[in-house]
């Protein structure tokens, strides 16, 4: 193990320790959907700017895939320390000045991984980073007092798609970073770990999508969404398989990829019971602080 991943372990630790402490101040369901609502948030942005426009590169030294070890980089910051910091602004509703020290520290991490040549910038400045800060705190922050109300329609399935969105994005990604199980073939970049990240990121959206929409639909019997799903997937495994865009390169490939939306499936089940009935608004504000 590198030196460069000694920063990225270390960083990471601080932040889960961190996120370990305000799920116990805050044992609620809300609490654990608005951080995988802020890490989805983070994720479609990475896919514009990241994935599709290569706008920097982390750099672990954890994995021999130059690409897939950014990526594992690209977790610590996505689903570890933004999102942590986010939902401590949010379920404590801190002030402005807090936000501000907020971008501030991790705009100095930005900083420190450049300087120590762990993180490479492309086009992308730390200042991008900052600007874009200034907005997604006070979203996210607007977002937990606004999801603890009763939703329902059209708000509660854009809820749900963000809050699964993560389960889905993660598990579609981490089977081929760290395992090469599978590889999407498009065509849409020359590099075939370009061209799988890509993909990947249709395919797990594309498995939000489809769940959610089964989520929300009313069913007598709630096996027959189960059986819609797998349905759908295994359709859509031999369409890609007999297109030549998706070749599975371990045994059991295929059937993690058929089952893990599954379970997706019982864990929207789970969020939307709680989205139907709200939660109490008790949120400590510590604004004066």
């Amino acid at each position: 193990m590198s030196t460069n991943s000694y920063w990225y372990l270390g960083l990471s630790f601080i932040c889960i320790v961190l996120l370990v402490i305000v799920f116990y101040k805050k044992r609620s369901v809300h609490t654990y959907m608005q951080f995988f609502i802020g890490v989805e948030i983070l994720y479609l942005i990475e896919a514009v700017i990241y994935i599709f426009n290569g706008s920097y590169e982390y750099r672990p030294n954890m994995l021999c895939n130059r690409y897939y070890d950014s990526h594992l980089g690209a977790i610590t910051s996505n689903l570890i320390s933004v999102p942590t910091l986010a939902l401590i602004l949010s379920v404590f509703q801190l002030s402005w000045f807090w936000i501000v020290v907020f971008i501030a520290l991790l705009a100095g991490i930005e900083w420190l991984f450049v300087e120590l040549h762990i993180y490479i910038q492309y086009w992308w400045r730390t200042a991008y980073t900052s600007l874009g800060l200034l907005v997604y705190f006070p979203l996210i922050k607007k977002i937990y007092p606004w999801m603890s109300k009763d939703r329902k329609g059209v708000s509660r399935a854009f809820l749900l798609f963000l809050g699964l969105g993560p389960f889905s994005g993660t598990a579609q990604f981490l089977p081929f970073m760290l395992f090469y199980s599978r590889v999407y073939r498009p065509g849409w970049f020359s590099d075939p770990a370009y061209d799988t990240s890509a993909f990947g990121i249709v395919y797990y959206l594309f498995v939000v999508f489809i769940t959610t929409l089964l989520l929300v639909a009313c069913w007598k019997y709630r096996w027959i969404k189960y059986v819609c799903l797998e349905t759908i997937l295994i359709i859509l495994t031999v369409l890609l398989k007999r297109s030549g865009i998706l070749i599975s390169q371990l045994w059991w490939d295929v059937y993690l990829y058929l089952l893990y939306p599954l379970v997706i499936l019982y864990i929207g089940e789970f969020f939307y019971k709680h989205l139907s009935r709200g939660e109490p608004t008790d949120v400590t504000r510590l604004s004066e602080y």
